[in-house]
């Protein structure tokens, strides 16, 4: 139950969602706190743990979710990478505040609906596109290049109208939680976004690779 792959499965979620987590506040909260430059840093930060980790790494609960609901994830599994997740980014806060040595602000204003549908469609885009790897077994330096890409594209998109987090732990992390956007937002995007691919587009040959195998047959 507890073998060398699924702890480590579960310390990568810990220390990589921390490392995404802590990028993210320190940069939003630096003065080159652009979108475009945490979206990029934000990007690069999922790159670097999917190399360093070399797995099947989600650093996000609201992906753990979907692809919980896809039956692409065990319950326990999804269980004890939420919570990975949460700590880690929790960390992340206590880390970045002692290093400020104060307070971080809360940035979250209450419910508003544009905030959710940004946050919805920021991980739909993003899960939608990374969900084409986490399907067909894509792995090493290429997976998690398009997964980070992904990424960042989805927070760019989020970013119209939101603090462009697309994951309720670096909103918690950024002490930005809030149930009814940051949290739902996200977990309803990547669920859309995983399911549909799951639906529409796993395991689907190209119409180029059909043509040639049936050229073949005959």
């Amino acid at each position: 139950m507890f073998g060398k792959r699924k702890v480590a499965g579960v310390v990568g979620e810990f220390l990589g969602t921390a490392t995404l987590a802590f990028v993210v506040l320190d940069v939003s909260r630096s003065t080159i706190g652009l979108p475009y430059f945490v979206a990029i840093a934000a990007g690069l930060a999922v790159v670097m743990a999917g190399v360093s980790f070399a797995g099947d790494v989600h650093l996000n609960p609201a992906v753990t979710l979907a692809m919980w609901t896809a039956r692409r994830t065990k319950t326990l599994t999804a269980v004890a990478y939420v919570v990975a997740q949460m700590l880690g980014a929790w960390a992340a806060y206590g880390l970045y505040k002692y290093f400020m040595h104060g307070t971080v602000q809360h940035v979250s204003s209450g419910y508003e609906a544009r905030i959710l549908v940004s946050e919805a469609a920021g991980a739909f885009v993003f899960t939608l596109v990374a969900a084409s790897v986490l399907y067909e077994r894509v792995w090493g330096a290429r997976r998690a290049v398009v997964v980070g890409g992904a990424y960042t594209l989805g927070v760019l998109v989020a970013s119209a109208s939101a603090n462009g987090f697309i994951n309720p732990a670096v909103a918690f992390g950024s002490n930005s939680w809030a149930w009814g956007t940051y949290v739902l937002g996200p977990v309803l995007g990547a669920i859309i976004g995983v399911n549909l691919y799951a639906l529409l587009f796993s395991g689907a040959e190209p119409v180029a690779v059909k043509a040639k195998a049936n050229g073949k047959k005959k």
